[in-house]
């Protein structure tokens, strides 16, 4: 009896010990500190990280694009975020195809990315979530989205609660699909117009250029979307080349490149910046210790995350040539200031891992990193609900109000160039218009933009405004039209293992003499190749190879045609068996070209070798077979359209885009030949001019009447241009880079420093062709009564600016004032003319407005020998304008 009382003593002793243990787990079961809203970010961010492994930490600094499907199991230690492309039929406007292949509609990438959020906050161990990125730099880039007029035609504006306005509209489009990060805006001061990228920024001037950074910023950071200013610190160098490398000193990265960037940090809250491809005096951007950590992080304490341009890491090892691989780049990268790793696939991550692995990377320098990019996740509220309502996204994306401000943008971008005798605006009730063009019906929207929405090209807003029963449209010259094309591969053959082929036989030899077996033998359907970065396959050197081509040459029909190679030399052309083209000596680029009889549907034997011993190569087989002299009947269609027409408008544009540099300036392909055929009918010729930069016109400019640069004017932009051309709106954009007469004369901007002597050539002049801030209107302005609150001051103190603006005109209309500085005498050489101040105002005719500009040490203030910040002792010449050389009241502040 004893024995089973003590059994039973035992057994309530072990249920009592097993319900305790059960509470006690049960306990210790509640949330880790770090999940725990009411804590301080830094404490969670504390308990997190001493939490994560190595290899935790590293995936949080890893972005590229993607989605689950890559595969669960690769994703179990998180990832910093993805760059999200959903795919579906677009709710809000016609669907239609990206440039990057996805489509997709705002509510089934909100939903996609809702069950990403679900995924790494649930089933990962950690439940770090992640950061969706996109690009939005004049509208969120998807399927969906509003486009707004480019980022350069933004600027053109000079009208920062507009853009502001912009802004807020594309934050609401991107925050209600879940997407937490842009890649944008680009803050590079461009002031080389033939940089390829010109497009995508504010311009030349470090003042505009921050007035319209901060203004787009402030709306997508006070929403609580993390804004990437690019590229940090100059993504153009000699030539106006994309990338090149830079070799600029403090001051001059202080007075013109780095203000924009400094602004936004303090002032707009920006939380992230992208570096930049190229190196600054020697050194990668990307591992720029002295850019990424002395300047930004330490001189201005900039608190966000620092991420590298698309796979720009690597660029150290395989491009500048700074590290011996990918692992030492990390390295260098990761200690230098770099916090997140942007790549374009995930299959690249070994590249990184490896020095992660290796304990390349100070282990200070990861924390420090991730501990920055976890802040913003905690900030954002990532960790307690990142889910989105996908319906608000359906609703927003593409939402009238934000079509119609598109419109209104489009209108506030455009600006008059020329108008010759007053003949715009044109009357709507005009009986016969021709619309000449491709650029007419074409509506680019520009780079880094996403297929708009029902984009309205300027035939149709035309068409809306008069009647397409009153226009005579003639497609006019493609703007991208050459001479040549590149053969297409349904007029090569090969015959293999008695089989026929599209394209010719490739055999590629890893020496420049066609010499031993082929590395590599392969069918190439076309030859049109750019080995810029790569060789034509991984076991051959990129700059040590030769190829040979053979097979079979259709003539499409007969004729005597130009047949030829566009591209490096070192290249050599058979054709029925005889030698064309000898051009075996490396020397440049060259395009060469042969007459030859050819036989419609007659084949030929081809044969062409090449060989590249200095890399970057390009090459392409090309012939004017297939469109000789299309572009004379093109004009030919356009002159009499414009004979049957009471004034014609022609449409030409230009290309460009990242990576796209212009050596020429000039419209190209046959579009001047076609203007001064239109303007020779004597019938009144507008010239309407699609593109992101400066062009030159000195072959046609006096030959037509008017001229409008409409830029890439967003989705609605057709009807934002037919509001200008027909007077609905009065033009009063102003343009944010100077057009200069020739490309010769770049690198051209407004503010540089006393020349030391004269700024002309002996053949062409220094001035430009239109000046920075330059714009008509169709009516007309008088400014007067200069007056200053005070006109002795000390550095420390402000003075008003005051002066009155008349609209002298018949017609309502908005001016930009803009006001420049001088500092008459000062201890280092300061810019002739320096923009400091600029108000857009609307004045209806006959009304005076009384406007004023505050200037203090913000605005007189300038950087010593030392680089010392100071307002010196001096007159200053005070410069109220409509353009930076429509200079129509000054003034002299004395301080003391």
């Amino acid at each position: 009896m004893k024995r089973l009382n003590s059994m039973k003593s035992v057994i309530k002793i072990l249920v009592v010990g097993i319900v305790v243990a059960s509470s006690l787990a049960l306990s210790t079961k509640k949330d880790p500190p770090y999940k725990n809203p009411k804590l301080p970010v830094q404490e969670r961010v504390k308990d997190l990280m001493s939490r994560m492994s190595l290899e935790d930490k590293f995936w949080q600094m890893f972005m590229i694009p993607g989605d689950l499907s890559i595969g669960k199991d690769k994703l179990k230690h998180g990832i910093f975020g993805f760059q999200i492309s959903s795919k579906g039929k677009n709710d809000n406007a016609a669907e239609q195809i990206m440039d990057y292949g996805s489509t997709g509609t705002a509510q089934k990438m909100a939903e996609e990315i809702n069950e990403l959020q679900k995924y790494f906050l649930e089933e990962t161990p950690l439940g770090i979530p992640i950061i969706p990125f996109n690009e939005a730099l004049h509208g969120l880039a998807r399927d969906g989205a509003t486009t707004y007029p480019q980022a350069i035609a933004l600027a053109a504006t000079w009208d920062t609660t507009l853009v502001g306005n912009v802004a807020k509209a594309i934050s609401k489009e991107t925050k209600t699909r879940g997407i937490r990060q842009i890649l944008s805006p680009v803050l590079n001061i461009a002031r080389d117009v033939r940089w390829g990228r010109t497009e995508e920024t504010y311009g030349e001037d470090p003042y505009l250029t921050t007035q319209m950074a901060v203004s787009y910023i402030s709306q997508f950071e006070k929403e609580g979307v993390v804004t990437s200013p690019k590229h940090f610190v100059a993504n153009v160098g000699d030539g106006g080349r994309d990338s090149y490398p830079i070799h600029f000193n403090e001051r001059l990265l202080e007075e013109v490149y780095f203000p924009a960037f400094k602004a936004v940090f303090q002032k707009a809250g920006a939380r992230s910046v992208m570096t930049s491809y190229n190196s600054l005096d020697g050194t990668p951007c990307t591992s720029n210790e002295w850019l990424l950590t002395k300047k930004l992080k330490e001189e201005w304490g900039f608190k966000g995350f620092v991420i590298s341009d698309a796979g720009a890491v690597g660029g150290a090892n395989v491009l500048h040539f700074t590290a011996a691989n990918y692992a030492e780049a990390t390295e260098d990268a990761v200690e230098a200031g770099l916090d997140v790793l942007f790549q374009t696939n995930y299959n690249h991550y070994p590249l990184f891992w490896e020095a992660y692995e290796k304990g390349l990377v100070d282990i200070k320098a990861i924390d420090e990193a991730v501990r920055r990019i976890l802040t913003i996740k905690f900030e954002l509220g990532l960790f307690e609900n990142p889910y989105v309502d996908a319906k608000e996204a359906a609703l927003w994306n593409g939402h009238q109000t934000h079509r119609e401000l598109a419109r209104v943008a489009a209108a506030k971008s455009m600006v008059l160039l020329k108008n010759e005798n007053k003949i715009l605006p044109l009357n709507q009730s005009i009986t016969k218009m021709a619309l000449i063009g491709y650029d007419a019906k074409a509506a680019r929207l520009g780079g880094y933009s996403g297929p708009g929405n029902n984009v309205v090209s300027m035939l149709d807003g035309v068409s809306n405004k008069i009647g397409k029963e009153n226009i005579i449209y003639a497609l006019g010259v493609a703007f991208k039209e050459e001479n040549y094309q590149v053969v297409a591969s349904s007029f090569l053959s090969t015959m293999q293992d008695g089989k026929r082929f599209e394209g010719l036989k490739g055999d590629y030899f890893d020496n420049i003499k066609l010499s031993g077996q082929p590395k590599v033998e392969r069918i190439d359907k076309q030859l049109q190749f750019g080995w810029t970065l790569f060789s034509p396959d991984e076991s051959l050197p990129y700059d040590w190879f030769s190829a040979r081509w053979t097979g079979k040459l259709k003539a499409p029909k007969s004729g005597v045609f130009n047949i030829g190679i566009e591209g490096n030399d070192g290249y050599r052309m058979y054709l029925d068996g005889k030698l064309l083209i000898d051009n075996w000596q490396k020397q440049s680029y060259n395009t060469i070209l042969k007459a030859f009889s050819f036989e419609a549907d007659k084949e030929y034997d081809i044969k062409i070798e090449f060989f590249e011993s200095a890399g970057n190569a390009k090459f392409k087989l090309v012939w004017d077979a297939t469109h000789q002299n299309e572009w004379e009947q093109q004009i030919a269609e356009a002159v009499e359209a414009a004979k049957k027409s009471d004034v014609a408008v022609v449409v030409a544009g230009i290309h460009e885009g990242e990576f796209q540099d212009r050596a020429l300036l000039s419209l190209p392909g046959h579009q001047e030949a076609l203007i001064k055929a239109v303007a020779k009918t004597g019938k009144p010729t507008v010239v309407v001019l699609v593109g992101g930069s400066a062009i030159t016109m000195a072959n046609w400019i006096n030959d037509v009447d008017g001229i409008i640069m409409a830029w890439y004017s967003g989705e609605n932009g057709g009807n934002g241009f037919a509001d200008v051309l027909f007077g609905d709106e009065n033009p009063a954009g102003r343009l944010p880079i100077t057009f200069p007469v020739d490309a010769a004369q770049c690198p051209l901007y407004y503010n540089h420093k006393p020349t030391g002597r004269g700024d002309n050539y002996h053949n062409l002049t220094g001035q430009p062709l239109f000046p920075f801030g330059y714009g008509l209107s169709y009516t007309s302005f008088e400014y007067s009564n200069l007056e200053f609150s005070k006109n002795n001051i000390n550095p420390n103190e402000i003075t008003t600016v005051s002066f009155t603006v008349k609209n002298t005109g018949s017609v309502d209309g908005d001016e930009v004032v803009q006001l420049y500085i001088r500092d008459e005498l000062a201890s280092v050489s300061r810019p002739i003319k320096e923009l400091k101040g600029f108000q857009r105002i609307a004045l209806k005719a006959g009304e005076t407005k009384k406007l004023s500009f505050q200037l203090g040490t913000e605005e007189l203030s300038m950087l010593d020998k030392d680089l010392k910040k100071l307002v010196e002792a001096g007159d200053f010449r005070i410069m109220i304008g409509a353009s930076s050389k429509d200079i129509r009241l000054r003034g002299i502040l004395n301080v003391k």
